[in-house]
């Protein structure tokens, strides 16, 4: 399997700094980071290592539900998933950490009922590698059939 690449180009300190990321396996974009953003509400046109997470975290987990899905027996039709990644202070070790992820999805899948569907989406919460990756954020889901 391949291995993908992004390159970070940081100047300045931690609150004065602000830097790059650039996507280099893909080279679909390079974005502006910065920590007052990044702990602010308002990105201000920014992206940070949690939207990022966000961004590959729902990605995965999409493609490992289709699959699922396919094999208790459904066709996904259109899959709609949201990742909500929050970042908080970490009170045990001091600085920040990941608090919390939240999955939302959204399914019109022929072939499964309410039931499977969930069953299907637990499943592919605890299969998607991006998962696997951050076994040790608190992740909850929320799935549910449309139409």
């Amino acid at each position: 399997m391949p291995t993908r690449s992004a390159r970070t180009a940081w100047n300045g300190g931690l609150q004065d700094g602000s830097g790059q990321v650039e996507l280099t396996s893909s080279g679909v974009g390079t974005y502006d980071v910065s920590f007052p953003k990044r702990a602010a509400d308002d990105a201000g046109g920014t992206t940070s290592p949690e939207e990022l997470i966000a961004a590959a975290h729902s990605s995965c987990y999409a493609m490992q539900l289709s699959a699922l899905i396919a094999e208790a027996g459904g066709t996904p039709q259109a899959l709609e998933v949201t990742a909500d990644v929050s970042l908080g202070e970490d009170k045990e070790a001091g600085g920040f950490k990941l608090t919390g992820i939240t999955l939302t999805v959204r399914g019109e899948v022929e072939g499964l009922d309410e039931a499977g569907f969930k069953d299907a989406a637990e499943k592919a919460k605890a299969g998607c590698p991006v998962s696997k990756a951050l076994t040790g954020v608190d992740i909850t889901l929320d799935a549910a059939l449309e139409g």
